[in-house]
């Protein structure tokens, strides 16, 4: 719901400050996620002509590929008095906003028809939407033979006339068309399309890095040294059967350090090996070759397997200057999240338990943290949502009115913080050192400032320090921001009353029963109480049936509902929070508006990634567009433990080979539209690791909770 407000209430744009931000490729396609049909294409056509197209989407081929594992199949029919069009679209996500300059439009192709130059299509590119469309270029002028071997094609973006841009990164669609009318069917495979810069620096690498790899039940993960690669374009994997020869399987960015190849077998034994491609596809001399199995898993075992990869995004892929987390990966590399930051040092916690790393690497990080959180900028002792991690500035990625402040970010971060704080307890001089650290940061936090008037009933979301409280953005529960009035009300040097949790967070002004029912659309659960029952299920509290599922998550991935209980819960928070769970499990397998997919294995509808950019998915028609979050049931193993494992074995096991990678799982997927995230989100991965040990041991609720501040707050705020 945090960034539903936020593109609501600010002027959305990414303010391009950081100069020094690393810039990505320009790439129209290089693989699809899914087989059948590119979510990110078009296909149509009108008779006598044709396109082979899947829903008017172009067909992903997987018998024929430049770079593993697919490519796109143009197979048409250029027919008198009829037509055919495909289109290629930039794949787009959050934060990919400083993309390299470019001179020309490259890719691979390969015809298996009996084709001539003049057969092929014609080319043109354009802006976003189509808005501007350049003149169409006769294809078969930039290929030299054709033959049945794939053919590199360049084209200048010069030749392309009638465009106009300021910069190559405007050019956001790829577009094909019919030029001749012979009639006959044409088979053509395209691969890797992209836009290339003039100049690209050579690597100074003479062979590829060493591998590791470790089998799990279905995949196998292959990992190198990530360092040195910075001019390398792709890490190229092979893998070969126990008896067979080496085939390629995927491509990776060098930058990762990994790769998941998910075999979707169990008891196998394969080998490995990989090899560098620079940015004409050069390929290097292939590194060590190593061995791994598949092999049945426990229940156990598959629960760890889980923790550690979502662990992962926090650790392998931190932000480097400051060891804190990435908003989304990829995504920008210097960009800070305040409040995935706090979500992963709960996930670094775990993983010391855990055995991932060792208690010393996670003091080496936190002594980093520290310092760099100690040297960041802030207002009034809060944190703003987006941090330079080369400086320690804002970012107002937001929009500029969002250039201070974020308590919400704020307090997710601290309950990472404060959990730490109990954590590292040893007298060593480090744990020391980092616990002091954390108070300073945490008793410099003006959290009375946050209610913007002396006698204010609520805390403020945001402040601005040129624009004040330009937002005005008042914090009203049932949402995720209950964490903000808990360690409001817990500050040892600026808190606020007990009454505010009332006032302010549990409000029955119309103020905030307006502002409940304007964003549930619904009456149900406007005056913070609800009492009806949905779907055979009572809620005591939450808006219309309880929201996006990670409002059970963001505030008490430390804080422990068990046993918390004020005037509006029957019995406690943690029985409310499994019926929000339970309401929107039933809904799933009731699946009123037939999404492909939905069922008790795949439910769990939250806040994630989709199709059409950031949505907050529900239990609620109006709400639920098909897409689904795995963090949504993962997340939820407290509230729900078999809902929850039937979900993952569900996900991991049916969907793995699109949905699983380095990280776990992908932020989200839509079967109805053959469309999965190509990203992981920083406030989505944490929540599953930490959940699923809150479930296992109770490690971090136990943590948090006996904090001296948190224990005074909570022996004020709620009924024993």
């Amino acid at each position: 719901m945090k960034k539903i407000f936020i593109l609501t209430l600010l002027s959305f744009g990414c303010i391009s400050l950081m100069a020094q931000e690393p810039e990505y490729d320009h790439v129209f396609f290089d693989n699809s996620l899914m087989s059948g049909s590119y979510y990110n294409s078009k296909a149509d056509y009108a008779s006598p002509s044709y396109i082979e197209n899947i829903q008017k989407k172009l067909p992903v081929s997987e018998q024929e590929f430049f770079t593993a594992k697919n490519s796109l199949l143009l197979k048409y029919v250029s027919a008198p008095n009829g037509n055919w069009s495909a289109a290629v679209l930039y794949t787009d996500w959050r934060g990919k906003d400083f993309v390299k300059e470019s001179t020309s439009l490259d890719f691979r192709m390969k015809i298996t028809s009996k084709t001539n130059k003049e057969e092929l299509p014609s080319i043109a590119i354009a802006t976003e939407d189509e808005k501007q469309i350049s003149s169409y270029l006769n294809l078969g002028k930039y290929i030299t033979n054709i033959s049945n071997n794939w053919c590199h094609v360049r084209i200048p973006l010069s030749d392309f006339q009638n465009i106009k841009y300021t910069h190559s990164k405007e050019i956001k669609n790829v577009l094909f068309k019919q030029s001749s009318q012979d009639g006959k069917e044409h088979t053509i495979y395209i691969d890797q399309i992209e836009l290339s810069p003039a100049k690209i620096e050579k690597p100074n690498i003479a062979k590829a890095p060493s591998i590791t790899a470790n089998g799990y039940e279905r995949h196998v993960d292959i990992a190198w040294n990530k360092v040195g690669l910075e001019n390398i374009k792709y890490i190229k994997i092979y893998r070969a059967s126990e008896n067979g020869s080496y085939q390629p399987v995927g491509i990776q960015d060098p930058s990762r350090g990994r790769f998941a190849d998910f075999t979707g077998d169990t008891d196998k034994i394969y080998n490995y090996k990989i090899t560098c491609l620079d940015y004409d596809y050069n390929e290097t001399p292939a590194s060590n070759e190593v061995v791994a199995k598949t092999y049945t898993m426990t229940d156990e075992q598959l629960l760890t397997m889980l923790q550690e990869a979502s662990f992962r995004y926090y650790w392998d892929g931190a932000e480097e200057h400051s060891g804190l987390a990435l908003e989304n990966i990829p995504g920008r590399k210097n960009m800070i999240a305040s409040g995935a930051s706090g979500f992963g040092i709960l996930a670094i916690i775990t993983a010391v338990e855990r055995g991932f790393i060792t208690r010393e690497e996670a003091v080496e990080r936190f002594k980093k943290i520290v310092a760099f959180l100690d040297k960041t900028e802030t207002f009034h002792g809060g944190y703003s949502h987006f941090i330079n991690g080369e400086d320690g500035k804002v970012i107002p990625f937001f929009g500029n009115k969002d250039n201070g402040a974020d308590m919400v970010e704020t307090s997710f971060l601290f309950q990472g913080l404060l959990t730490a704080r109990q954590y590292f307890d040893k007298d060593s001089e480090d744990e020391t050192h980092i616990r002091k650290m954390i108070t300073k940061l945490w008793e410099n936090i003006e959290w009375d400032w946050y209610k913007q008037t002396k006698d204010s009933k609520y805390l403020y979301w945001h402040w601005s320090p040129d624009q004040a409280w330009v937002i005005n953005h008042r914090l009203i529960g049932w949402n995720e921001t209950m964490i903000t009035y808990l360690l409001a009300i817990a500050s040892p040097t600026h808190g606020v009353s007990k009454d505010i949790y009332y006032t302010g967070w549990a409000s029955q002004d119309q103020y905030a029963q307006d502002y409940r029912a304007n964003w549930g659309q619904t009456r149900d659960g406007s005056m913070y109480s609800n009492g009806n029952t949905y779907q055979g299920v009572k809620l005591d509290v939450g808006v219309s049936t309880g929201g996006p599922l990670f409002f059970l998550h963001y505030s008490y991935l430390g804080f422990d509902p068990r046993g918390i209980k004020d005037k509006y819960v029957s019995k406690d928070y943690f029985d409310n929070f499994r019926n929000i769970a339970l309401i929107n499990h039933r809904y799933c397998i009731e699946n009123p508006k037939g999404q492909q997919g939905y069922g008790a294995d795949n439910w769990g509808l939250t806040a994630s990634d989709g199709p059409w950019g950031y949505h907050a998915a529900e239990a609620a028609l109006h709400q639920d567009d098909g897409t689904m979050a795995p963090t949504g049931a993962l997340a939820s193993f407290p509230y729900l433990p078999e809902e929850s494992m039937a979900a993952f074995k569900n996900y991991y096991r049916n969907y793995g080979s699109f949905l699983w990678g380095e990280y776990g799982f992908r932020d989200a997927f839509n079967l109805n539209e053959n469309w999965c995230a190509s990203i992981y989100m920083g406030l989505n991965q944490a929540p599953v690791t930490v959940m699923i040990e809150n479930y296992r041991t109770g490690l971090l609720w136990n943590l948090f909770m006996k904090d001296p501040d948190v224990k005074k707050m909570t022996d004020k705020v709620f009924i024993k």
